[in-house]
């Protein structure tokens, strides 16, 4: 199994969750901001979601506010808007920071490790 499968995050409530929860799996993992130029991306993961979500397929986004403050608002503010202007189903998780000392211990780190799996085996 995947050391992905091993990170434990906090879903919009608080509420911890293993990613074991979605072992054998396709993951697609997002990092998002509801205030910048790409959230009209919303409207394509979302429709990726509805194509594919029956085939074992899964996007985990994690919004985060450490780019120029784009992810304001909760948890909950930031899934009413996705949810009413892109209508989102797919998982959101808290948010998490991605970059310095307060970057999410684990999940980050393995994202990281899976990328560079996959860049060398592209060789």
């Amino acid at each position: 199994m995947s050391a992905i499968y091993n990170v434990n995050v906090r879903d919009r409530q608080g509420n911890e969750v293993q990613l074991s929860e979605y072992a054998g799996k396709v993951l697609l993992i997002v990092n998002t901001a509801t205030g910048c130029g790409f959230t009209p991306q919303y409207d394509a993961l979302e429709a990726m979601y509805k194509d594919f979500k029956d085939k074992g397929f899964e996007i985990l986004d994690f919004s985060c506010n450490q780019f120029a403050n784009q992810a304001l608002g909760s948890e909950e503010e930031i899934h009413n808007f996705c949810t009413m202007k892109f209508g989102t189903e797919f998982p959101q998780f808290a948010k998490v920071e991605v970059n310095g000392e307060n970057a999410h211990p684990h999940l980050i780190r393995r994202v990281e490790e899976i990328r560079i799996l996959l860049l060398a085996e592209q060789r």
